[in-house]
């Protein structure tokens, strides 16, 4: 089990919040100040995919700020008292719960009205981390789908914190999906901001236009590859495996930066050769010592697969879509053509 998260104790938060409280005044340039200034209605996201869906929306009516900056891996965050301060006083907070405990707890406390979970807007499922063990080896068949809920429990899978029910959070990674969420944030956008009401509905439709766009791409790209398995390090990306009939297999139980145990070492050596897998996919915010480690005793070659959980100067593209794109690149030369 992953455990490189450092999750805030309750008592630490609480003390976060109190200090925060206190550096309200004396915080210049928090969210609420700013919109006060300018008329824009402040947006705090918890992550890039949020962030994005914000300024896409929102455009020229917002300000967006973001509690995860470029090249923190969301996991990790820690909240500080100032982050604090800024998500109290924000117009309207972006999120997805379960993950990120600290956001997910901060977010509790803030006493924000327009709070929109993510998690909410579409339907998450449970995916597990080999296909071939629980599903017999056909690609693309997640377990059935459960809807989201709020437990204060969450089960622990691959280093994420996931619904009570395991769900997979990474929804993102699924155009589909993404394209639901951002129809929810349109649609708060425009209720906290009504006399742009308009201005949201377009661009949530041009949004969502681009994003179904996205979808078919990666459906006429990836339905003549040679294999459908594809391994990562990141067991992120089950959304995107079940939408494109693909079967991703994760080194799970092992903490990215830790070499894989020697029973799903010779497991994936096995499975590369039955499935002609030729690639072993790395992330752009975690180490990639894991994906070289089996790379090199497998004879297998290593490239990116992004998450898209933040973007930085070594992401291979500015945004979401140029991101997904070289994602969708990265997995038509590993699969390869019929």
């Amino acid at each position: 089990m992953n455990v490189r998260r450092r999750l805030i104790p309750t008592a630490a938060l609480a003390a976060t919040v109190a200090l925060a409280a206190t550096a309200l005044t004396a915080c210049s340039g928090t969210a609420g100040a700013a919109g006060a200034e300018d008329g824009k209605l402040d947006v705090m996201a918890s992550f890039y995919p949020m962030q994005f869906l914000a300024e896409q929306i929102g455009k020229d009516h917002v300000k967006v700020y973001t509690l995860t900056k470029p090249g923190v891996e969301p996991h990790d965050l820690e909240i500080t008292p100032k982050q604090t301060a800024q998500l109290g006083e924000a117009d309207v907070v972006l999120y997805l719960k379960t993950l990120q405990p600290a956001v997910d707890k901060a977010v509790a406390q803030s006493g924000v009205k327009n709070i929109v979970d993510a998690a909410t807007l579409t339907k998450l499922e449970v995916h597990g981390t080999s296909g071939h063990d629980e599903h017999g080896g056909e690609p693309g068949h997640g377990e059935e789908g459960h809807e989201h809920t709020d437990g204060d429990e969450h089960a622990k899978d691959d280093g994420h914190n996931h619904g009570e029910s395991g769900e997979d959070p990474h929804v993102w990674l699924d155009p589909v999906k993404y394209a639901e969420i951002a129809k929810g944030v349109g649609a708060a956008l425009e209720k906290s901001d009504p006399d742009h009401a308009a201005d949201y509905q377009k661009n949530t439709d041009d949004l969502v236009a681009k994003l179904g766009a996205l979808d078919t791409e990666f459906k006429d790209g990836l339905k003549n590859t040679a294999s459908k398995t594809f391994i990562t390090t990141h067991s992120a990306f089950g959304y995107l495996a079940e939408r494109y009939g693909l079967d991703q297999e994760g080194i799970s139980g092992v903490d990215p930066e830790s070499e894989p145990s020697p029973a799903r070492m010779k497991e994936l050596q096995t499975l590369s050769k039955q499935d002609n897998v030729t690639t072993v996919f790395f992330e752009t915010l975690a180490s990639d010592k894991t994906a070289k480690t089996l790379a090199a005793d497998t004879g297998l070659k290593t490239d990116v697969l992004d998450p898209l959980e933040g973007i930085t100067d070594k992401s291979q593209g500015a945004d979401y879509f140029e991101v997904m794109r070289a994602n969708l690149k990265n997995l038509q030369k590993a699969l390869g053509t019929k």
